[in-house]
C-alpha cells in the first residue's frame, strides 16, 4: 500500500439515500471517512431511529462541521449546538438534527461510525 491515499467526494465509493439526508462514502484502502448532507428538517430520531431499530443513535462521531449547524443531545440531557468549522466527538446514545433552513454538511473519521451508517436499511 502507498505511503499517501487521498480521494475527494466527486466520486465517492458508496451514496448511501436516506429520509432527507444523503452519505457519500470514500475508501482509502480500508479507511472509510463520510460526507453526510443533512437536509433542514433531518431529525435522527424521525428519519432514522425506525431503521436503526434503536431509541437513540449508537454510533461514536468524530467528525467537522463544513456547513450549517447541527444540534445534538445526549441520552443524558447535555446538548451542543455545532457550528461550520466546529470539529466534535459526540459519543454513542444521542439524537441529532438539523437546526435552521441551511443544510448541514459534515464530515467523519470514526470508522464505527461508518459502519453503523452502512447497516442502516436506505429508503
Amino acid at each position: 500500500m502507498p505511503g499517501i491515499l487521498s480521494s475527494d467526494f466527486s466520486n465517492p465509493n458508496e451514496t448511501l439515500s436516506f429520509d432527507k439526508a444523503t452519505i457519500q462514502i470514500v475508501d482509502l484502502g480500508g479507511t472509510k471517512v463520510f460526507k453526510g448532507i443533512l437536509e433542514p428538517g433531518w431529525k435522527w430520531s424521525e428519519s432514522v431511529k425506525e431503521a436503526a431499530g434503536t431509541e437513540s443513535c449508537q454510533a461514536r462521531h468524530i467528525g467537522v462541521v463544513s456547513k450549517g449547524c447541527l444540534v445534538t443531545k445526549h441520552n443524558d440531557g447535555s446538548e451542543a449546538k455545532l457550528f461550520s468549522g466546529e470539529t466534535y466527538v459526540v459519543e454513542a446514545g444521542h439524537d441529532a438534527w438539523v437546526e435552521g433552513n441551511e443544510t448541514v454538511e459534515i464530515y467523519e473519521f470514526n470508522q464505527g461510525a461508518v459502519e453503523v451508517v452502512e447497516s442502516i436499511p436506505q429508503n
